[in-house]
């Protein structure tokens, strides 16, 4: 766990997780994934020394403004970023191209889904401006995303406070396991839907 991190979120509270997840989701250049900020959040939390409403409330307010901010650069100006952006600017499009292909076929439960899973939910920002998908369809989405993924990691941290020291030894592989987590949940659902549309067609 780096010691910055601890320091800044204990000096500064909700005002550093703000700061931190807006950020990120701007995509500037942060050493720390805002999992483990969220994490960490809820650790706090259960230690009584943060509140979860004001965490809750400060981490989607943040995630939410900036993947709003990002969607609107690059729908009214992402192929000409795309084409004429600097070297240093660290915006792999090879990838993005390939994520909009496949969420142009998925449709919205593609944005969903790419908004909500690690590594490729700050792309999903990017490519829903690309596709010149409006803000008044991708502005809900982003609300209800946003709330879903702070709340389950924020939870996560509260629920592995008694653990701590073992989260911390394991650290660089919170985000496979949160990744596998919500795999696993999206498959039950997805599962649990094919069974009731089967039963309802019956």
């Amino acid at each position: 766990m780096p010691l910055d991190l601890i320091l800044y979120i204990t000096k500064y509270g909700y005002l550093a997780i703000f700061l931190l997840v807006f950020l990120q989701e701007i995509g500037a250049p942060n050493p720390i994934p805002n999992e483990l900020v969220l994490l960490f959040s809820g650790y706090m939390i259960f230690l009584g020394i943060l509140k979860l409403p004001l965490v809750i409330l400060a981490a989607i307010l943040a995630d939410f403004i900036g993947t709003s901010i990002l969607h609107t650069v690059f729908y009214f100006s992402g192929a000409y970023i795309l084409q004429h952006k600097p070297r240093w600017l660290p915006i792999p499009t090879q990838t993005i191209h390939k994520l909009k292909q496949r969420i142009s076929k998925n449709g919205l439960g593609g944005i969903y889904i790419g908004r909500l899973t690690p590594f490729i939910r700050g792309y999903t920002s990017v490519i829903a401006g690309l596709l010149q998908i409006e803000a008044r369809i991708f502005l809900p989405i982003a609300l209800i995303t946003a709330s879903i993924w702070v709340t389950m990691y924020v939870t996560a941290g509260i629920l592995l406070g008694p653990f701590w020291s073992q989260v911390v030894a394991n650290i660089n592989n919170i985000k496979y396991y949160m990744l596998f987590i919500f795999s696993a949940g999206l498959l039950i659902i997805i599962i649990r839907s094919l069974i009731k549309y089967r039963t309802v067609k019956r």
